[in-house]
């Protein structure tokens, strides 16, 4: 696909202009949740191939993309078009970091448009892009992506963005040690007006920052914009310190209080604001508790759970309607923690389906008792808490062992870094990886 200010991807890419939507049939990558057993003789003491194939069936809607390089940490800009949208073609708006191998890395805003859904034939079952021609050349079809990037100074360790009014903004953590704040208003338009893109592309230069903060003296991966005052936002460092910033000047500007809130004694891995509390926040930690803070009074969190998993807690996510909070770790387990009963120390829920650490955890933006989490094992998966054991009915020979929360998984990257509900788009999800980006509605969301 194009990238529009890449030479370097264009050189070797050629100037493609549609996103690859590469799924088929008969395709040879290891994609989907599909198990066929592979050809093999019982008898000789061989062991049994298998070998995964994907379902489109299971999907309502799927498409794979490449920016040229990596995004290992991406946020979802809210756009005008309205919420709770089901209807195809669908569009969205994506910032996200881009770490090549070669130099500039870059802060890029991505515009997909023209995402169909998964099309099924007259028999009701789905229809490759291969089954004809006529598809193949159906140019209407096609999904779209453009790209606005500009160069930045140091890796980007992770992307959060908000509307302050509305100046869009992105907030950055650095491999520098800085937390940045980015105005992109210019490359949102560059993406939706393709006059905006070639005044874009021939003035690029180097990101600058609408404003920065240099008091972690250390780098670090915990951001969050604040869901109910806008503005404020929330950072952590990799030396357990976490600092609190109040937006003045009508969001030009920000306060930083030099005082950090510092009752974890190692690394801060995620943040998260109360969706429901303006002065709340969550933190967990690589000291493997999670705590809960009040910004009115500082420096030591309110409420704690101190040995919340057996190793590194690498993510949380705030249920947006009911006080629960997810949490996953390096022990690959998720939890799920009623703040009712935070004191207790015990989970209400706990899952151990993932077979590596925990990378991404987020609650259903609508439904407050469906999430989705990601894992070092290249697996998104898919929950909900409202499902029983009787409600389940017969299970599937040889699942037997799955939990009934477990509604789908999702297979076919390499490395997943993040993954995110779009909170306009009903029961879409959207995963980056090294291997490139997935959007995906499933039959079970």
């Amino acid at each position: 696909m194009s990238a529009p200010g890449d030479d370097t991807f264009a050189e070797k890419e050629g100037a493609m202009e549609e996103m690859q939507d590469v799924v088929s049939d008969d395709d040879d990558d290891d994609e989907g949740v599909e198990m066929e057993e592979g050809e093999g003789n019982e008898g000789d003491g061989e062991e049994k191939v298998y070998e995964l194939e994907m379902d489109r069936s299971a999907y309502r809607m799927y498409h794979e993309c490449q920016t040229g390089a990596p995004c290992l940490s991406f946020d979802v800009l809210r756009d005008g078009d309205g919420d709770g949208r089901e209807h195809y073609p669908l569009s969205m708006l994506l910032c996200a970091n881009k770490n090549p191998s070669f130099l500039p890395l870059r802060l890029l805003v991505m515009r997909m448009h023209n995402l169909h859904g998964t099309e099924k034939d007259a028999d009701g079952e789905e229809s490759s892009d291969e089954d004809s021609d006529e598809d193949e050349e159906d140019e209407q079809k096609k999904p779209q992506m453009e790209l606005a990037m500009l160069p930045h100074y140091g890796g980007i360790n992770r992307v959060r963005v908000t509307h302050c009014g509305d100046v869009p903004l992105a907030a950055c953590w650095s491999d520098k040690g800085q937390v940045e704040i980015f105005d992109l208003k210019p490359q949102l338009e560059a993406v939706h007006n393709s006059a905006a893109m070639a005044t874009f592309i021939s003035q690029q230069k180097e990101a600058k920052a609408l404003f920065s903060f240099s008091g972690h003296m250390t780098e670090g991966f915990a951001l969050d914009w604040s869901p109910t005052v806008p503005g404020r936002l929330v950072s952590g460092d990799c030396k357990k310190n976490i600092h609190v910033w109040e937006p003045q000047e009508g969001g030009t500007s920000w306060k930083i209080d030099q005082r950090p809130f510092s009752s974890h004694s190692k690394s801060v891995e995620d943040l998260q604001w109360s969706p429901t509390e303006a002065s709340v926040f969550a933190s967990c930690s690589v000291d493997q508790s999670i705590r809960v803070w009040d910004v009115r009074a500082p420096p030591n969190s309110m409420l704690s759970a101190n040995e919340a998993h057996s190793s590194d807690i690498n993510v949380i996510s705030w249920n947006r309607s009911e006080p629960f909070l997810l949490s996953g770790g390096d022990d690959g387990i998720l939890k799920v923690w009623d703040l009712r009963q935070f004191k207790t120390g015990r989970p209400v829920a706990n899952f151990k389906q993932h077979s590596a650490p925990i990378t991404s955890v987020e609650w259903n933006p609508v439904d407050s008792s469906v999430f989705a989490a990601s894992g070092a094992d290249d697996v998104v998966s898919q929950w909900d808490l409202s499902v029983e054991s009787c409600d389940v009915g017969a299970r599937v020979e040889g699942l037997k062992d799955l939990p009934p929360q477990l509604l789908f998984l999702h297979q076919g990257q390499s490395e997943i870094k993040e993954v995110h509900w779009h909170p306009q788009l009903s029961g879409v999800l959207v995963s980056t990886a090294l291997s490139g980006f997935n959007v995906f509605r499933t039959i079970s969301v």
